[in-house]
């Protein structure tokens, strides 16, 4: 009789080997969980101690760019930021909320950690587009239309707004729903449509109404712009006008597909 197969001999050999053994882990012992446990709580108890009870982390000095009018000192001041205090628990959003009420000038300011010992403060001021006389002064109107400093000098290149509202006529009804301040932004978005080589001889942004708006230019020049609306069609119009007639002195564009030029 033939005696067992090479696979048969296989099979008895898995049956009585029976089932694989496994290695059962380890517990860690009692000393080495106390240990770990005592490294761990030292790590951050010297944590803590850094970053709020030693010198190493404490502020000592406050660095301010990006301001144009405004001083850095001006800025520290306004900034009020506690000097000496652990840098980790310095509020960097109230700092942000302190300079934007007391200083109108800056538009966006962001107050930064900076380690281990600096507050650094990055200021982007407000730009004029529009001045306003006022007993003397000016007020300083910026692109989103915020009346935002009075200085004693125009600043240099920024037009004059003035505010000339009818009270009669169409133009008293027009006035009657768009406030001032509405009509201060209409003249903002026109200033910030003019070409350049316009907007460097403009000299008054003349506002009777929402839809009379004009323009005052060096040289006794003047500038229908009506609305503020199709404010792009009208600074090309404006533009190609004022190339085809050199000589004009009035320059009508608030019908921008149709604008006309007259005097000499």
């Amino acid at each position: 009789m033939a005696g067992p197969t090479t696979a048969e001999r296989g099979e008895r050999q898995q049956e009585s080997s029976g089932p694989p053994r496994t290695r059962r882990l380890r517990a860690p012992s009692r000393r080495t969980v106390l240990v770990a446990a005592v490294a761990l709580a030292l790590l951050a108890g010297g944590t803590f101690w850094l970053l709020y009870g030693s010198n190493w982390t404490r502020v000592e000095r406050v660095s301010v760019s990006g301001t144009r009018v405004l001083t850095p000192d001006e800025v520290r001041e306004a900034a009020d930021v506690p000097v000496g205090d652990p840098l980790v628990s310095v509020d960097t959003e109230a700092i942000e909320a302190r300079l934007a009420r007391e200083l109108p000038r800056i538009d966006e300011v962001r107050a930064e950690r900076s380690w281990p010992h600096g507050i650094g403060l990055k200021v982007t001021e407000r730009t004029p587009v529009l001045i306003v006389q006022k007993g003397g002064k000016f007020v300083e109107v910026d692109d989103d239309g915020v009346r935002f400093a009075t200085v004693s000098r125009a600043p240099k290149g920024v037009p004059e707004l003035e505010l000339d509202p009818a009270r009669s006529g169409s133009a008293a009804a027009s006035l009657r729903r768009f406030d001032e301040d509405r009509l201060v932004r209409a003249a903002v978005r026109v200033a910030g449509r003019l070409p350049k080589a316009v907007a460097e001889d403009a000299r008054v942004v003349k506002v009777r109404s929402y839809d009379d708006i004009s323009l005052e230019l060096s040289g006794d020049r003047t500038v229908a712009w009506g609305s503020d609306e199709q404010g792009e069609l009208k600074a090309r119009a404006l533009t190609a006008l004022m190339k085809a007639t050199p000589g004009a002195r009035h320059f009508d564009v608030s019908v921008p597909t149709a604008p006309a030029s007259s005097g000499s």
